[in-house]
């Protein structure tokens, strides 16, 4: 068994605020950034210096605490009524990511259900937020755990990865990465291969970036090049987070997922999702009802300053796509790894 090196969190608090890892300066620069208002988080969010729907979630937690922090009121009906203004801010910050919306939704409760004075309120919603963050935590320890029943019965496997489902997008430790970490400490991973995951890159700068701290062998590639991979029987399995899963167990996840759930289905390797149960979505009965968040076309037509593309040119930039329930061998969650079919009995 091998030890893992010191965890990656990506939002921490401390000294009374936010101190978010700087995803967007990655991996040529580890900074931070320092998170004192919800109007801050919110732009946070937006901006994707924090990323990932668990981290956004955690995050969203404490934008709601900040906010309350920030309303002058003593009065129990104006403050909730204004805190419930800050959850709306926050959430038209990311559409799909579920987790934004859970962890709003636990805070306001909180908020509605809290019996004292206003200030006793404020500090109920803190130890709040704290306890989203550790609980995420411990449910990425048990998806990664949960994962090490779907290697293959072989030495050690290679699994291939889509984005970054990491510790930098969730509370730390990961969900598709989550599992790769547990392979890794039980000497039963040989290599990662990490998509580049166009346009942002977050394979190629985030995901390559956290095994290389932790000394995990990582091989970085195209997005066009898994086909080839696969059929070179480099890749054992597929292993990739979620944002977004409907009641039917159709998944949304960053731009890309789909083409590389329909890649394996045609070179049967298995194709797994592993998110925390809190992404299931079950009031949408299927993907078609996932609302799909459209980014800012620069992202595609300009890597930083180098334009890519001619003038005159026209973009489509859907940040993610829905793979179909039929095309996942499984959904690894906190609980145990979930037939698609059958999420509606898990509930």
């Amino acid at each position: 068994m091998k030890t893992l090196s010191n965890p990656i969190y990506p939002v921490i608090w401390q000294d009374n605020h936010v101190v978010l890892i700087d995803q967007t300066r990655l991996p040529g620069e580890h900074s931070t950034v320092n998170i004192n208002r919800s109007q801050d988080m919110a732009e946070a969010i937006t901006t994707m210096i924090v990323r990932g729907a668990p981290a956004i979630g955690v995050a969203a937690g404490y934008g709601m605490y900040l906010g309350a922090r920030e309303i002058d009121t003593r009065n129990r009906e104006e403050f909730l009524t204004q805190l419930d203004a800050i959850a709306k801010m926050l959430g038209e910050t990311r559409p799909t990511a579920v987790n934004l919306f859970w962890a709003i939704s636990r805070m306001l409760k909180t908020a509605q259900e809290s019996t004292g004075t206003v200030a006793e309120i404020k500090a109920t919603l803190l130890e709040t937020a704290k306890a989203i963050q550790q609980e995420d935590l411990n449910t990425c320890q048990a998806i990664g755990d949960h994962g090490l029943s779907v290697l293959p019965d072989k030495p050690q496997s290679t699994i291939l990865t889509h984005c970054n489902a990491g510790s930098l997008a969730t509370a730390g430790y990961g969900t598709a990465l989550g599992v790769v970490r547990s392979a890794w400490r039980e000497e039963k991973l040989q290599r990662v291969y990490a998509d580049e995951t166009r346009p942002r890159l977050q394979g190629a700068k985030l995901t390559a970036w956290e095994c290389v701290q932790e000394g995990i062998p990582v091989t970085v590639i195209t997005d066009s090049m898994s086909a080839h991979c696969m059929r070179e029987g480099k890749i054992d399995l597929v292993v990739v987070g979620a944002d977004r899963i409907a009641a039917n167990g159709d998944t949304a996840n960053k731009i890309g997922t789909y083409s590389l759930a329909i890649i394996a289905q045609a070179h049967n390797v298995p194709f797994y999702v592993a998110a925390p149960f809190s992404t299931i979505d079950f009031a949408l009965s299927d993907g078609s009802q996932i609302p799909i968040e459209e980014r800012n076309v620069t992202e595609i037509r300009q890597i930083g300053k180098t334009s890519l593309c001619p003038d005159g040119a026209e973009f489509y930039n859907p940040a993610f796509d829905v793979t179909p329930a039929d095309l996942i061998a499984g959904i690894i969650t906190e609980k145990g790894v979930i037939k698609p079919h059958l999420l509606a009995n898990s509930k």
